[in-house]
């Protein structure tokens, strides 16, 4: 997936508080199976490009934010191959979250920590597994959402839709709020979740509608005052946390309260209900990369439409992803196919079922055949 050529460049919009990029990558890509395991999940593959996800997140913002100003959550058993693929940020700036208990836990934990930097700092929330193709206007959006953040709002980017997809969520867009650094911010009308296919198409003809991004800024005294309003008794497990951050106690505290936390999004627990809310539409070539069908859209493709990793002969083969470097992959008429063999296992499915993917490490966790997960 290849990335702009990173400048150390400075942008246009001079901001007047501390910015921190806040990279989520502590998730599993179950959807990236079989590549994509426990012990290597999908940020931490290069997928075709010759970085890493986890690499290529670091090389978007490190212009923007420097390398102090680069924060990582994630599991413990992923920070040494993390801190091999990228040792300029600093070991301390790496915050370790006991399990995965969804976003809303995961990004209010970090707060904690970047209070003490800067309580009225904005802080982006990022993710490690995100492909977005223009880097550098991606910055300046990040940069004109901070300035809106700085007035108190809640700020979410807006994807521009390119298909009615009913595999996002969607921001409907209410009344301007003026444009900041040539990007016009708007208040939010409303969240929706995946819409079904009828629905889905309504939104995106009515030009008012865009994919939510995962992606959001804020204060951080902001943000944690929302988690003390609209989720108090997560909250209040913060709160027992940050009493013992900086003591001999803060593991152990850590440990005992955080299997304790609901499980639960930030969208759900706190941007779907909270007041003021702004998204900022922009069209930044992204893409969640969900499956191994995405793939096919953002890798570059041979005079047949077919991403190829590694060794393949093909006889009237159109339109297929094929990985696999250690042995070769002969196929004759096949169309639109996903074929992904990792030594330990093979996977053949129809691109249109790519998502389906995450059935089957459904079945194995089922079946306890962890040596495959």
């Amino acid at each position: 997936m290849p990335n702009e050529t990173v400048t150390n460049v400075n942008l246009a919009i001079e901001l007047e508080v501390n910015m921190f990029a806040l990279i989520m990558a502590g998730g599993s890509g179950s959807r990236l199976w079989p590549r994509s395991r426990k012990n290597q999940p999908k940020q931490l593959l290069d997928l075709g490009s010759g970085r890493t996800m986890f690499q290529e997140a670091y090389d978007r913002v490190v212009p923007l934010f420097g390398n102090e100003g680069i924060f990582v959550v994630t599991s413990g058993e992923y920070v040494p191959m993390m801190r091999q693929q990228v040792p300029a940020i600093p070991a301390a700036n790496y915050i370790i979250e006991p399990s995965g208990r969804g976003t809303a836990p995961c990004i209010g934990l970090a707060a904690l920590y970047l209070q003490r930097l800067d309580p009225q700092g904005v802080m982006c929330v990022l993710t490690a597994d995100h492909y977005i193709q223009k880097a550098e206007l991606f910055r300046q959006v990040l940069q004109a959402a901070a300035q809106v953040a700085e007035s108190g709002y809640l700020v979410t980017l807006g994807i521009a839709p390119s298909f009615p997809s009913t595999g996002f969520g969607y921001v409907q867009r209410g009344t301007s709020l003026g444009t900041v650094g040539g990007f016009e911010a708007f208040r939010v009308e409303k969240f929706t979740e995946k819409p079904d296919a009828e629905t889905a198409q309504r939104f995106c003809e009515s030009g008012m509608y865009s994919w939510n991004s995962g992606m959001f800024i804020w204060r951080v005294s902001v943000i944690l005052r929302e988690f003390e309003k609209l989720m108090p008794a997560l909250y209040a497990q913060l709160m027992e946390i940050d009493a013992a951050i900086g003591t001999s106690e803060e593991r152990i505290v850590l440990e005992r309260v955080w299997p304790q936390v609901e499980k639960q999004t930030i969208d759900y627990g706190i941007m779907e209900r909270a007041e003021d809310v702004a998204v900022i539409p922009v069209d930044i070539g992204w893409s969640d990369v969900g499956s191994w069908a995405t793939l096919l859209d953002i890798l570059p493709a041979d005079g047949d439409g077919n991403v190829v990793t590694g060794q393949h002969l093909g006889v009237d083969t159109h339109g297929c992803l094929i990985y696999s470097p250690d042995r070769l992959v002969a196929t004759v008429g096949v169309e639109g196919m996903i074929v992904v063999d990792t030594g330990d296992v093979l996977l053949v499915c129809p691109r249109k079922r790519a998502q389906d993917v995450r059935e089957l490490v459904k079945r194995l966790q089922e079946e306890g055949r962890e040596e495959y997960l």
